[in-house]
This record gives C-alpha cells, sequence and structure tokens, in this order.
C-alpha cells in the first residue's frame, strides 16, 4: 500500500512540475513577442511543441507568430519563408484535429496572406478556400468570436475592392465585441485575440 502512495505521489509530482515548465515557457515565449522578438517567440514555442505533442496551443502560436509577422513584411521576401513555418507548424496539430475552429481560422489567416503577399497568382486560388474554411468553422462553432470577425475581415477587403456595401459586415463585426467577453475556455493559454482588431475595424466602419 505504502508503494502505491509513493509512486502516486511521484507522478503528481511530476505532473506539476511538467505543468509549472508548460506554463513557464509559455508565458516567456508570449514575452518575447510582446517585446518584439517574434523570432525567438517562435523557436521557444517550438520548443515546448516538442515537448508537448499531445497539446496543440503551442504549435498554434508558432503558426499564428509568423503568419503575424507575414502581413507585416508584406512588401519583402520574408513572407514565403514565415508562411511556411506556419504552414508546417499548423499541419502537425491539423493532421490530429481538424475540425479545431482555432485551427481553422489560422489556416484561412495563412491562406489570406498568401492573398495579400501575391494577389494576382494566389487571389483566385486561395479566396474560396478562405472562406470554405470560415465556412466549417462557424459550423462547429458559431459564437466564436474569431471565427466571426476574421471572416468578416476577409469579406471587408472584397466588398471594399468590388465596392458593395459594408455596412452588414460592419454590423456582423460589432456584434462580435460582446462575443468576445463572454466566449471562455478553461485551456490554458487558449487563443484570446481579436477584440482590439474588431474595436480598429468598427472604428473605421464609422468614418
Amino acid at each position: 500500500m505504502e508503494k502505491v502512495i509513493l509512486i502516486f505521489a511521484v507522478l503528481v509530482t511530476n505532473l506539476i512540475f511538467s505543468q509549472n515548465n508548460y506554463e513557464e515557457g509559455m508565458t516567456q515565449a508570449l514575452e518575447l513577442w510582446q517585446n518584439d522578438k517574434p523570432s525567438e517567440a517562435s523557436d521557444l514555442f517550438e520548443r515546448i511543441a516538442v515537448a508537448e505533442e499531445d497539446n496543440w496551443i503551442p504549435n498554434y502560436y508558432v503558426a499564428l507568430v509568423n503568419t503575424t509577422q507575414a502581413f507585416q513584411n508584406l512588401g519583402s521576401n520574408k513572407v514565403e519563408d514565415l508562411v511556411a513555418k506556419a504552414q508546417i507548424a499548423l499541419d502537425k496539430e491539423l493532421n490530429k484535429d481538424p475540425e479545431n475552429p482555432e485551427l481553422l481560422v489560422m489556416q484561412a489567416l495563412i491562406y489570406t496572406a498568401q492573398i495579400a503577399y501575391d494577389p494576382m497568382n494566389n487571389g483566385q486560388k486561395l479566396s474560396g478556400k478562405v472562406m470554405q474554411l470560415y465556412g466549417q468553422a462557424e459550423k462547429i462553432e458559431p459564437n466564436n468570436p474569431r471565427v466571426i470577425l476574421s471572416k468578416a475581415q476577409f469579406e471587408m477587403g472584397s466588398a471594399k475592392y468590388f465596392g458593395t456595401d459594408t455596412k452588414p459586415i460592419c454590423a456582423r463585426i460589432e456584434k462580435t465585441l460582446a462575443l468576445f467577453d463572454t466566449f471562455k475556455s478553461e485551456i490554458p493559454f487558449y487563443p484570446k485575440w481579436g477584440k482590439e482588431q474588431a474595436e480598429q475595424a468598427i472604428s473605421e466602419c464609422a468614418k
């Protein structure tokens, strides 16, 4: 009996230690990103992903960091490398869970970065895929604010390009503000981004 209790105690201790290491690593990586060190943040997220192979969150952040950087470097030749790195990380998780709405949004954002970088070659090829991904994610999780916002922002780009009415799109974006306050997850480091982008989009709608 004592031996069983000892083994259980060791297992619990190892679990707590591992969890603490994960939380410390994720916090450090997010701080690096916040401090404008995306490459260092991405590298740390990658190392965490190797150690946490059953956890989709670290690779999600690898994809998010590199896709965000791709949007910020559209005029340079860095985009293709950043997008490739994001795609490799995302593929690892989509292969395990193809119905995860956050991963589907991330895939749509990677495609959108490719469209923004080279609209002539990628616009027609990828635009339909982007909308298909958002439609799939919306069916799975219709109240996820990142799904609604990202889809609306993609539609906004098309509406402005073709000169169509953007008011219905602005209305959908405005509805996400309440969802950002109520949509919660118990998963540590679950994606929370989007509210600031929604507020910015709404302010542009008002102009």
